[in-house]
């Protein structure tokens, strides 16, 4: 168990964490989200101990041990993938090795009763089961089984690692976190290196895992497949949810409303406490009981509604000329670079208003034939044309990498825009969230998803009817994605999506291209229809058609969504019976005003008789009025302390 205990953080003034505590134990699947800038990475690093909180520190067992994959990762080794994959195996070696030394000494050692020799039988028993635990079976098989399971194939073990993109390189470290077994997986962002086949074996790798998961992802199913339990970070607050990504959403979305209508309870108990004060400070004998509100109101916590960022990157791209019906003709098109063929015989046609996603495992040709459609790079052979009037837009899957750092975020939309669209570059910036000081950041100092929402934004400096997407979600977070998708929706011209988010392809496209053994094959219909259709011949490649439950991984509701579902009616049971108690003492505290106005009247009543010089005299109830002033006085302090006994307690369960 990992207990994260009062911490805080503060960056220029603001502060990013305040007090927050929160355990993670050995079964949970967390999915930590917020809004970029909320802390999430942070949270990974202090953990990690890579960074230092200002308060507070992480608890845990001595020997736990952990996996940690960052976003960016410089991996500078050269040893081919399956040597540098065995690296995970580095705690066996070391554990075969301790256990022969200490074989060795129970051989040898006479002591039997001493504590020495106690000691030496328990550090032999530990080894031996962590040596049975981590398994000593066959190492290689194990890797490469992994390395399979995240997209290598067989010919690719012995490549030296430096022959490897990054994103290749990312997933020999993922390969070793997972052969490594630590107690806890850390993974920032583990997704935006994977295709859709080695996300889906991911997730099912990591539903079967024994150890905990504490995970950052913007990709909304891989959250709701992996995850059993949602932590928010928010205005340096944490909210804890014990269930998956998508009923986090609308419990948050209850949340924040109830927060609002506490708000609103709240100015007015202020208000109608305030009205009360101006109402008896003026009276000398009710001067205490004024004063009594007055420091009520002091006392008073202001409620927070939570700020969840309702800003949003804001755009339509600009409306598409007319191209012809046939915007982009491949015939008998190959590529290869020397020996390595990536296309061969590529035929593909799209046309005006058509919207198609290129799929498949990486390397197997997406981005290339994105390039060549997009005039980037040349094939090798076969012909492809566009068709009258095309205008591309190309969005390259790295296209954030490829901005000046040098240049400010307006230089670089400034410098690239010509015609009117100069007069609107900080109209468009807005559009997506860099308004005053921070359109004149560099962009060297930009986050990942600012500098891809500073590349799309360069794709509306001028209209085109052909956009081709590479990979355009990658950093950007859920909200912005759900903006891109519509804006793609809504374009009038046509459009290549090359991408592995599952979420944002749904509902997005007409048509699916899987690319696969230098081949490309359509199917019709969006990705849930691809995935369904790909489903069994899927199951085969990751070698997972044996595992039952991995067939119904999207289907079956297991236990402990039941108990998910349990949790969440006591609760909202619990909240209905609660509200009724607030009801009651409202109903009661507004009765007893009433009765208190009552009482004054009748008071005030009396006393404009009593001031009558000859009340004494001429009045023949006198006695009895007299009397009834002093117990109406009595009256008066009795309701107003009980109206004070309920106002605590209605401040109370409205604070609970």
């Amino acid at each position: 168990m990992i207990a994260i205990e009062n911490l805080s953080i503060q960056y220029g003034g603001r502060t990013l964490f305040d007090k927050l505590n929160f355990v993670v134990k050995t079964k949970d699947r967390i999915g930590l989200v917020g809004k970029n800038g909320a802390g999430k990475s942070t949270m990974l690093k202090i953990i990690m101990d890579l960074q230092a909180p200002d308060e507070g520190n992480i608890a845990m067992p001595n020997g736990t041990t952990f996996g940690y994959l960052p976003q960016d990762l410089a991996v500078t080794s050269t040893r081919t993938v399956i040597d540098e994959t065995a690296q995970a195996f580095s705690e066996i070696n070391k554990l075969k090795e301790r256990f022969d030394k200490l074989t060795k000494d129970l051989e040898t050692r006479t002591d039997y009763e001493s504590e020495a020799y106690q000691q030496l039988l328990n550090n032999y028993s530990n080894v031996q089961e962590r040596l049975q635990y981590l398994g000593e079976g066959n190492m290689r098989a194990e890797a490469e089984k992994i390395l399979k399971g995240l997209g290598f194939e067989n010919g690719q073990f012995d490549r030296p690692m430096n022959t490897f993109s990054g994103g290749w390189q990312m997933r020999v470290e993922l390969a070793k976190i997972l052969l490594a077994q630590p107690d806890y997986i850390l993974l920032d962002e583990p997704t935006n290196h994977l295709d859709i086949e080695s996300i889906i074996w991911l997730e099912n790798f990591l539903k079967k895992y024994h150890g905990g998961i504490l995970l950052i992802s913007h990709d909304q199913r891989f959250l709701d497949t992996v995850s059993n339990r949602t932590i928010e970070l928010v205005n340096g607050k944490l909210y804890d949810y014990p269930v998956a990504y998508s009923k986090f959403l609308e419990l948050r979305d209850k949340r924040r409303e109830k927060q609002i209508s506490e708000k609103k309870k709240q100015e007015k108990f202020v208000e109608h406490t305030e009205t009360l004060i101006n109402k008896f400070r003026a009276k000398k004998n009710k001067a205490k009981f004024a004063q009594t509100l007055i420091k009520k109101l002091d006392r008073i916590e202001e409620i927070e509604v939570d700020d969840l960022e309702t800003a949003k990157i804001n755009f339509r791209f600009p409306p598409a000329p007319r191209s012809g019906k046939i915007v982009v003709k491949t015939d008998a098109l190959h590529k290869h670079y020397d020996t390595l063929h990536v296309l061969n015989s590529i035929d593909l046609e799209v046309e005006r208003g058509e919207k198609i996603a290129f799929v498949g495992k990486n390397g197997e040709g997406k981005t290339t034939l994105s390039k060549i459609i997009a005039g980037k790079i040349n094939s090798t052979g076969g012909d492809c044309e566009l068709g009258h009037n095309v205008s591309i837009g190309y969005y390259e899957q790295h296209q954030a990498e490829t901005l000046d750092p040098k240049k400010t975020v307006f230089e670089t939309i400034d410098d690239a825009a010509t015609g009117e669209i100069r007069l609107k570059v900080r109209n468009l910036l807005g559009s997506f969230l860099f308004s005053g000081e921070d359109a004149d950041k560099k962009v060297s100092v930009l986050s990942g998803g600012e500098k891809s929402r500073l590349a799309i934004a360069k794709l509306l400096l001028d209209p085109v009817n052909l956009l081709i997407l590479d990979e355009p979600t990658n950093h950007l977070d859920i909200r912005s994605k759900e903006i891109l998708q519509q804006a793609i929706h809504n374009f009038e011209g046509s459009v290549i999506i090359v991408s592995h988010d599952r979420a944002f392809l749904k509902g997005l496209t007409d048509k699916v291209y899987e690319f696969r053994n230098r081949k490309i094959k359509a199917y019709f219909g969006d990705i849930d229809d691809f995935l369904e259709k790909r489903k069994l011949d899927s199951l085969d490649d990751l070698d997972l058609k044996k595992d039952d439950a991995l067939k119904k991984s999207y289907s079956e509701i297991d236990n402990s969504a039941i108990a998910e579902k349990q949790v969440i009616k006591r609760s909202a049971q619990e909240q209905r019976e609660h509200e009724k108690s607030i009801k009651r003492l409202k109903n009661k505290i507004n009765k007893i005003e009433k009765e208190i106005d009552a009482l004054e009247t009748r008071k005030a009543e009396i006393e404009g008789l009593m001031n009558d010089p000859d009340f004494y005299n001429s009045n023949p109830n006198a006695e009895k009025l007299m009397t009834e002033h002093v117990s109406l006085k009595q009256q008066i302090k009795t309701t107003e302390e009980t109206w004070e006994e309920l106002a605590f307690e209605m401040e109370e369960l409205e604070n609970s």
